[in-house]
């Protein structure tokens, strides 16, 4: 079983002692840089809906963008959204990092898809972005059914037949469903609210990185496996899952109660 998650705004640029990867689509993130570097900061302020500092920042970084590949990062491990604070990348031992290596892939607005080891630089870019290239008016047009295809071609390679779907709705929107033959299975995290389950944002973030651990950590690869997930309290809701949907209901704790 693949499984795939968002990227992270925030990044984390502590220095890593681990062996880096190159990304399979190093070569259109250097052309969708390039591009990207043509933009002033008011442009950039429009196109991402981020303040002029932060604009300011990413200009920067897309005008550097290739000039220092000696200061990349391993790409789970640069990302710091709550995804990342359930994935807990530092923390895997070296078993699950491997099957990690091979089985855990993040989806990327400037990269397409990542391993959880490829060397990235700094960057910000999501993938709802309407940045206008030769191929369109958006990245979703930049990245075609390449993604999909990717997606396949790596699962028939490890023999499974599964997509763990663990991303938001904009960067798994970049998988084209016309293109991909397998099976995909999108958990649901609910939180036990008063007026009924629900999801909240900040906790279905992190339990979609806890999630991607506790396959990693357990070399799950079926979607029975999946049902098993207990990280943070969760449990398996049966009643409320649907088919390709399991549905994982988490109790509020006596202190988020009070």
């Amino acid at each position: 079983m693949l499984t795939v998650i968002s990227p992270a705004k925030r990044l984390d640029w502590t220095a890593r002692d681990v062996s880096m990867t190159e990304p399979r689509f190093q070569d259109d993130a250097d052309r969708l840089a390039e591009v990207a570097r043509g933009l002033s900061v008011d442009d950039l302020v429009t196109l991402m809906g981020i303040s002029e500092s932060l604009a300011g920042l990413n200009a920067e970084r897309f005008a550097r963008f290739g000039e220092a590949r000696g200061d990349r990062r391993p790409a789970a491990f640069a990302f710091a959204g709550d995804t990342y604070a359930g994935l807990e990348a530092a923390t895997l031992d070296a078993d699950a990092l491997r099957f990690a290596q091979d089985h855990l892939r993040i989806l990327s607005g400037l990269y397409g898809l990542l391993r959880p080891l490829d060397a990235i630089e700094p960057y910000r870019l999501e993938m709802g972005s309407r940045l206008a290239t030769e191929k369109g008016r958006s990245l979703y047009d930049w990245w075609g059914p390449r993604l999909a295809e990717t997606l396949n071609a790596e699962a028939e390679a490890l023999g499974c037949t599964t997509l763990l779907n663990c991303a938001s709705v904009e960067y798994f929107s970049a998988v084209d469903p016309t293109a991909l033959r397998l099976e995909v299975i999108t958990p649901v995290f609910l939180e036990d609210k008063p007026g009924g389950p629900r999801i909240v944002s900040f906790f279905a973030k992190k339990a979609r990185g806890a999630m991607a651990r506790f396959v990693a950590e357990n070399r799950i690869d079926t979607a029975e496996g999946v049902q098993g997930f207990d990280t943070g309290g969760y449990t398996h809701a049966p009643e409320l899952s649907a088919p390709g949907k399991p549905a994982f209901l988490r109790r509020q704790t006596a202190e988020e109660a009070a």
